[in-house]
């Protein structure tokens, strides 16, 4: 069973005409996700792909469409007040794509969003993809097979290279879930990590984390404490030298902290099975049946 999304949801597109969006909306309608409504300001009226109609605001589209979820490619100028939007109208959930949003504007995005019941994945992140049933953002669907292995990450272009891995040994996912690698973001490790062990179809859980900040401890206190699933990691910049950020703004180790050794022992007591390589997770996973 998919968790978040699933073939039902009903997707908006904020920026839906902007290069990206448009790119994106039309891999997605032929994916099969179930966009009903796009969203940018000046453009009301048109039609996407003779399907989706456009409207300038979101209050607009949701007054016209039962809408589930939005996934947002607004430049990053603009992308906090999409996401702003996008909560005051009342989506329960959004998955923002954009990346290189000032810190200092997710800060308010994330303080008003705790008073919500909204829940955000991101930003600077992949998206959500439910093999077989949805895809939301811009995870290649065609990389994933439909499986029991719940897969989250800090890394979307590791989270590609370990789905094409899982294919590859004949394994699938049940949802894959980037959840961005920004210092400030919306949903972390432990919010996923429960709801994989929530959902009885998800018997083993992939998580991919980086160097920068503590996140993978927190998940490895949990993991300890509440998850009985078999749990393989891969832990990306073991290599990477203190003080220069490496990739994602969150990427960084500073002070000693957010060492990649840290979190690897971390998990190690948690009895989280490491792989040294993204390769090695479909070994990793069989192993531990």
């Amino acid at each position: 069973m998919s968790i978040l999304v699933d073939q039902n949801t009903r997707v908006m597109v904020q920026g839906i005409t902007g290069r990206e969006g448009l790119f994106h909306t039309l891999q997605m309608l032929d994916y099969g996700t179930l966009i009903v409504a796009g969203v940018t300001p000046g453009k009301g009226g048109e039609i996407i792909a003779d399907k989706v109609p456009v409207y300038d605001t979101c209050k607009a589209a949701i007054e016209a469409n039962s809408i589930d979820c939005s996934v947002i490619y607004v430049p990053a100028l603009f992308a906090s007040d999409a996401i702003l939007e996008a909560a005051d109208s009342g989506v329960s959930l959004i998955i923002c794509i954009t990346e290189g949003i000032p810190v200092s504007d997710m800060m308010v995005v994330r303080s008003y969003l705790n008073k919500t019941e909204c829940r955000l994945i991101g930003p600077n992140c992949p998206g959500v993809l439910s093999p077989g049933r949805t895809k939301i953002g811009i995870i290649p669907g065609h990389i994933a097979s439909n499986g029991n292995i719940g897969v989250v990450s800090r890394s979307g272009t590791l989270t590609y290279e370990v789905l094409y891995a899982l294919t590859q040994k004949g394994l699938g996912a049940s949802t894959c879930i980037g959840i961005g690698g920004d210092p400030i973001n919306g949903t972390d490790f432990v919010d996923v990590l429960e709801l994989f062990q929530d959902d009885p179809e998800t018997r083993q859980i992939v998580m991919i984390g980086e160097i920068g900040g503590s996140d993978e401890e927190a998940a490895a206190d949990y993991i300890d404490q509440f998850i009985d699933k078999p749990v393989v990691s891969f832990i990306a910049g073991q290599t990477a030298p203190p003080g220069k950020r490496m990739g994602h703004a969150g990427a960084i180790v500073e002070g000693g902290s957010g060492m990649a050794s840290d979190k690897i022992k971390a998990l190690e007591r948690a009895g989280v099975l490491i792989a040294n390589h993204p390769e090695e997770i479909p070994d990793l996973l069989e192993a531990s049946v």
